[in-house]
């Protein structure tokens, strides 16, 4: 059985990091015995022609994608647009947003044969055998589909409560290269499950409300694995990692003792921070953590069920400074009785941390208590156009606070913190920048530079020269490549000269002879990962 697993596109702005979700998926396809490729349109163009060439060459029998609720509109075209390519091919899809409104998708997106709903590793290994089969469809927990025009939803399927029976993500599938080019973190889970109550989260119905815990060397065995494809920053994407702070420090006595050297970020909440346990994590090296505030009013986080204090937070920033942390804050506007005194106080308690810090819109996203429970708040949604649910715009109001007010407000935040930005890069220009400055204005250069080159695929489309049996010279080679990309592009040519030299020398370009034409090309996958044994120093 083939099967072709899609990694719709995602913008620069929500950093296109490799896809968790998407390996887990494809990981459990293999190790039920399918031959699996992922089609990856996150850090490569997208296009219904390209897609038909993937998909004709592949010839998969199962075409399948995950989404968030922000690009599903985007991902659910995709799947259609393959259901026209290949008829007879079992299309589905999974993920958060399709597990929470099913049958609205199915109904509106009639190339898509069936859903798969809540974690989908066991579903998928005991859909595989069956899937060309739709009469057995009814068999298998946790899965939905149209039978006659009726909606059909399985059985639930139970949480997946030993996590180590899971096998390690397929970044193996992944265009490694091209996300090592780009440079955002890897992320891991030594996690699932969130016990708070959040009325805005989606992620404590998809994974549960009581955490299961990975064992401390598996984490570290993939921690070990992902560093082996050359990767140099991992994100642990856990929403409660000091949950367990015994475990917590297990893991980084686990990293010290094998002597692993990376950086490393973690989201953390405020009230469960520990001095000793952070102070580790430094050693271990963590660099930064992130933490949902989401408001400077007590009644506020009382009524969206955060669970935490405004004390909490300063405690936290504190601990952080004293070990060495960078914290990152971030704050929610448009929440349930949202009002201008509401967001003049969430404003002065953020800039009383004298921390990096932003603001995200409220995004009633299907399976949150705030969307299931409207009538409850203080609250209008104002469009179900699912593109628009990135929290980057207002798609609510409440009585005080039209969506006018808090573009307004977030706006007049951005203007400030570009206006930063602008005479940051002005005085690079000029010379004038620290040292820091000075890498964090030509870090985001090259990274819109590199996003270019990668989403647009222009390495592959532009970069064939003729050769005509010359011998192999590296520098003419390199020399061909800046100048067709400087052209394309426009760019400066000193920049796309210091991008791309920086890329051959890392492996992450390569170039073969082929017909008498010079092709360059993103290198491929280097490391067929298998599972380490327990331990492995």
């Amino acid at each position: 059985m083939k099967v072709a697993v899609i990694a719709p596109p995602y913008p620069l702005e929500e950093a296109p990091a490799p896809p968790l979700g998407v390996t887990y998926v494809a990981a459990a396809f293999e190790a039920a015995g399918a031959e699996v490729r992922v089609l990856d349109y996150i850090v490569s163009r997208y296009s219904p022609e390209k897609l038909r060439r993937e998909l004709e060459a592949f010839q998969p029998d199962l075409v399948g994608s995950t989404s968030v609720t922000m690009n599903f509109p985007a991902a659910a075209a995709i799947v259609e647009t393959a259901k026209a390519i290949l008829p007879s091919a079992v299309t589905m899809m999974g993920g958060p947003h399709v597990t929470f409104d099913a049958e609205n998708t199915l109904r509106t997106y009639p190339g898509i044969d069936l859903l798969v709903l809540g974690e989908g590793e066991e579903t998928v290994a005991e859909l595989l055998p069956v899937a060309r089969d739709r009469g057995a469809w009814s068999r298998v927990k946790g899965i939905a589909f149209l039978e006659d025009g009726r909606f059909i939803r399985t059985g639930v399927r139970e949480l997946i409560q030993d996590l180590e029976t899971l096998p390690l993500p397929a970044r193996h599938l992944l265009p490694v290269s091209r996300y090592q080019a780009l440079g955002f973190p890897v992320s891991i889970i030594t996690s699932r499950g969130c016990p708070y109550q959040c009325i805005f989260c989606q992620g404590r119905r998809m994974v549960g409300q009581k955490v299961r815990y990975r064992d401390p060397m598996s984490v570290v065995d993939e921690i070990e694995e992902v560093l082996s494809y050359g990767f140099n920053r991992i994100n642990v994407a856990d929403d409660l990692f000091l949950s367990n702070k015994a475990r917590a420090r297990a893991v980084c006595e686990e990293i010290l003792r094998r002597g692993l050297r990376f950086d490393w970020s973690a989201f953390v909440r405020v009230n469960i921070m520990d001095e000793d346990v952070m102070r580790l994590m430094r050693k271990a090296g963590c660099d930064s953590v992130s933490f949902g505030i989401e408001s400077g009013n007590p009644e506020m986080l009382k009524r969206i069920r955060k669970r935490i204090t405004l004390e909490q937070g300063r405690r936290a920033v504190e601990i952080c400074r004293k070990v060495g942390l960078t914290p990152h804050a971030s704050f929610m506007v448009g929440l349930p009785g949202e009002t201008p005194e509401t967001l003049r106080q969430t404003q002065e308690y953020a800039d009383s941390l004298e921390i990096i810090y932003g603001y995200h819109f409220l995004a009633p996203l299907p399976g949150t208590t705030v969307r299931e429970e409207i009538d409850r708040y203080d609250l209008e949604i104002l469009t179900n156009d699912w593109s628009l649910y990135d929290a980057n715009r207002p798609v609510v109001r409440t009585s005080r606070l039209s969506a006018e007010q808090t573009q307004a407000f977030v706006d007049e935040f951005e203007k400030k913190s570009n206006a930063r930005w602008e005479d940051m890069k002005e005085r690079h220009r000029q010379g004038k920048t620290t040292p820091e400055e000075g890498l964090r204005v030509e870090g985001q250069v090259r990274l819109e530079f590199t996003y270019r080159l990668l989403s647009e695929d222009l390495i592959e489309e532009h970069c064939r020269f003729p050769w005509n049996g010359r011998p192999r010279d590296g520098d003419a080679e390199k020399a061909l490549l800046t100048s067709k990309i400087t052209e394309v592009t426009g760019v400066d040519e000193d920049l796309a000269e210091w991008v791309i030299g920086d890329f051959i020398r890392k492996g992450y370009l390569e170039a073969a002879v082929k017909e008498d034409f010079l092709q360059w090309s993103w290198a491929e996958t280097r490391k067929t990962p298998s599972r380490p044994s327990p331990g492995n120093a």
